[in-house]
């Protein structure tokens, strides 16, 4: 595990040089990040984060009529009008009210996702304190971490089902190519992950336009259905919601399983917030994508009221809603939008992946940034696929999209749910709701999400067992890096010890240690601890370059940071000792070229002059190996130190010259 500062580093405000800095602050202001217009902004937005939420038409009155299903429900008027009337309010209450209305305002900086709100939780808010808080922090904290379980569970569930439902619909164009479905399913999905490497911002331009025709089509074919039977529009209104709910409770609770696949999208919205920004995702879903969905259940539901029975209009509601002739483009451009829908998840799994990078909750991997515009455009190679093999053998295991589709609903519930419990805490500690507000509120959505979950339980046997083992088995690594990290770190600060005390030490036994000509570039964790690979320099060998910099590297939030602007140094209080510290500072789409960054600093930064083209680097690693005495379950050891070899390499992150860096470990157990 490389001890050396991480590639990417948690991006905000940092320290500055301390009292006896040789060089001034860096400027508050290094740059602006640029933002495309409204239109552009807007249009990005619904090419990459309504793509799961926009395809849920395909597959939710498919499936909530579903024959194969354990509790199947009866195909009278009543039930229609009710069940539409209930899908119609479950997204309004939870997608329009909950999370554009409020979960987009709980940003953390700008990101989304519920890992950002374990951070604000764990922020100091507006409410006095009491003792039971740091108890509720680690309850709502494991509470984040599992629900951003969850979400990963979702984003690789979401493009198997959401591409197979596509692709099935070359079953209903002619029952011959059924064969055909899982092969074309999987080169589709190859091709989308192979395609996120060009970014986020480039595969919104082009798949914007795409989801623009996409929910024009399905709100054109939801009118063509609604004027079959125009009286299903009376389902708009909440009492045909309510009263099939209390009339026919044995029915709808059942029924809540396949309903809440209307909302599966919902935490993408939240997850990509740092990709657009809170106000494009707003306009997006109020102009288009809300009304346009409600316009083909509408349809869908008029359609199957049209044409009942096994062998109507529920074998394949949505594409039977548009005539013969539109069938095949349907299909084409419904397997686009899957495609989309994937990207969406994708994306946001990208966001929380970084976002448990920084908080600690995973090894930091190589994470590119895509976008000179936005930090949160992002391109996570492991993440990507690791997703795409767990994809494959969804599809391949399950076969069909019914198959998967309540094991999509159970991921989706629990995760909106753990979003609700969060997102109200914030409101009182940080927004300073009254107590009232928060418990009629956050109890009344809790209320419809626990039912939502209750009705899933019971699919676990058909499959809502799936994300459940899947979120677990993340949130197992998840806690099991973040508990080992922190006796790592722990352990690791006993050795390195403050930077300056060491330096006030090597000055009190400066004839002990050997200063050989040459200069040593010293790469550390952060500015207040000594680098261990300089320590044990002196401790073991007493042996010391005349020139020594130690170099701390930290990001900053805008796209790039002038070049006067990068460094600043710190001469830590001695004008005579040849030890001098550099903090470098880069924009988030800069190469992190340490040995290019000291060769553009004056020369009279330095307190004499510094030959970097012989100059050596060092580094500092941990290996870890396994103690005879654990403080952690053997299991969990076992596991931590298979996990510490996903590490990104240090040296190839900051362009380190091979032949001249030296890397020094220094043994922990754990």
């Amino acid at each position: 595990m490389s001890a050396g500062p991480p590639p990417t580093p948690a991006a905000g405000p940092q320290p500055g040089p301390g009292p006896r800095a040789a060089a001034a602050a860096t400027a508050p202001h290094e740059g602006t990040i640029r933002h495309p217009g409204r239109a552009a902004a807007t249009l990005g937005a619904l090419g990459i984060v309504f793509g799961d939420i926009g395809t849920s038409p395909i597959y939710t009155i498919q499936t909530i009529f579903s024959p194969d299903d354990p509790h199947p429900v009866p195909l009278t008027t009543d039930n229609v009008y009710g069940l539409v009337s209930l899908v119609f309010w479950s997204v309004t209450v939870i997608v329009t009210v909950l999370y554009v209305g409020l979960v987009l305002r709980a940003d953390n900086d700008g990101e989304g996702g519920i890992l950002s709100l374990i951070t604000l939780v764990a922020r100091p808010g507006r409410r006095p304190g009491r003792r039971s808080r740091a108890r509720t922090l680690t309850v709502l904290t494991a509470l984040g971490v599992l629900g951003a379980s969850l979400f990963l569970a979702d984003s690789m569930i979401t493009p198997a089902i959401s591409v197979l439902s596509a692709v099935e619909g070359l079953k209903v164009v002619r029952p011959g190519f059924e064969p055909l479905v899982i092969p074309v399913t999987i080169v589709i999905i190859l091709a989308l992950f192979a395609a996120q490497r060009i970014g986020t911002a480039r595969v919104g331009r082009v798949f914007g336009p795409v989801m623009t025709l996409w929910f024009l089509a399905i709100g054109a074919a939801g009118i063509a259905g609604i004027t079959a039977e125009p009286g299903i529009l009376k389902a708009l209104s909440p009492t045909y919601a309510l009263g099939f709910f209390v009339g026919h409770f044995g029915i709808a609770f059942f029924a809540l399983a396949a309903v809440v696949l209307a909302v599966t999208g919902a935490e993408a919205l939240y997850a990509d917030l740092g990709h657009f920004g809170r106000a494009p995702i707003s306009r997006a879903w109020l102009a288009l994508v809300f009304p346009a969905c409600t316009l083909s259940y509408f349809g869908q539901g008029a359609l199957v009221l049209h044409d009942p029975g096994p062998d109507g209009a529920i074998r394949a509601p949505f594409f039977l809603l548009v005539p013969s002739w539109a069938l095949i483009p349907l299909v084409l451009l419904a397997t686009a939008a899957t495609v989309i829908a994937s990207q969406a998840v994708i994306t946001g799994a990208f966001s929380v992946a970084r976002q448990a990078v920084q908080l600690g909750y995973l090894p930091r991997l190589r994470i590119l940034h895509t976008s000179m515009q936005t930090i949160g455009q992002i391109y996570v190679p492991a993440v990507n696929w690791a997703l795409m093999v767990m994809v494959i053998v969804l599809v391949l295991s399950f076969q069909t999209s019914a198959a998967l589709a309540f094991a999509f609903g159970m991921a989706v519930t629990g995760t909106i749910t753990v979003t609700t419990t969060l997102l109200f805490y914030v409101a009182r500690q940080q927004w300073g709701w009254p107590t009232w507000a928060v418990l009629l509120a956050g109890g009344g959505f809790l209320l419809i999400e626990l039912m939502f979950l209750a009705a899933n339980l019971t699919k676990l046997i058909s499959g809502a067992w799936l994300p459940l083992l899947i979120g677990l088995t993340i949130f197992t690594v998840m806690t099991t890096w973040q508990q080992g990290r922190r006796l790592v770190s722990e352990r690791r600060e006993q050795r390195e010890g403050p930077l300056r005390t060491f330096v006030d030490e090597l000055h009190e036994r400066r004839p002990a240690v050997h200063r050989v000509p040459g200069t040593a570039v010293f790469l550390n964790r952060d500015r207040d601890t000594a680098p261990l690979a300089m320590r044990a320099s002196v401790e073991r060998i007493a042996v010391l370059q005349q020139r020594v910099l130690i170099v701390s590297i930290q990001t900053a939030p805008v796209p790039l940071v002038a070049p006067q602007d990068v460094a600043t140094v710190d001469d830590l209080g001695y004008r005579d000792d040849g030890i001098t510290l550099v903090t470098a500072r880069f924009g988030f789409m800069q190469r992190t070229d340490i040995p290019g960054m000291l060769a553009a600093l004056p020369a009279e930064a330095f307190e004499s002059p510094v030959d970097l083209a012989d100059a050596s680097y060092f580094l500092s690693t941990i290996r870890l190996e396994p103690s005879r005495h654990p403080t952690m379950p053997r299991w969990r050891t076992q596991l931590f130190l298979a996990l510490s070899s996903l590490t990104a390499d240090a040296a190839r992150a900051f362009e380190l010259p091979a032949d001249r860096t030296v890397v020094i470990s220094s043994h922990i157990s754990v």
